[in-house]
């Protein structure tokens, strides 16, 4: 999906909307972020639901903190979900616990952690 402004893809919006939520992007890729949206409808809707989300959020969990137990376990499975869905494997390399082996379709990755 592509619209607005075509040199930042509506995939691209959509996958950085909480990073933009949260104030987490750099200025500069908070401008081009907020330019899609100002051009696109359909990811300013999805904006829109996000954006709602977190102020529910907010508003039922009464600013609680989770554990660090818990945001380290949802860390591990948003991270287990994302790399499955990209059909990519992560795993410890031979020689090195800094090391991990990435594997894509029908390629292989070697990369410092």
């Amino acid at each position: 999906m592509s619209c607005g402004d075509a040199t930042t893809p509506c995939h691209e919006v959509l996958g950085e909307l909480w990073l933009y939520l949260d104030h987490e992007c750099d200025e500069k890729r908070r401008e081009v972020l907020q330019r899609h949206l100002d051009e696109c409808g359909r990811c300013l809707e999805h904006f829109g639901i996000e954006e709602h989300l977190k102020e529910l959020l907010a508003r039922k969990c009464g600013n609680e903190q989770a554990s660090a137990d818990f945001k380290e376990r949802l860390r591990a499975s948003i991270r287990e979900t994302v790399l499955a869905q990209a059909e990519v494997t992560v795993e410890p390399a031979a020689g090195g616990a800094r090391t991990v082996e990435v594997t894509l379709t029908n390629q292989r990755v070697d990369e410092e952690a």
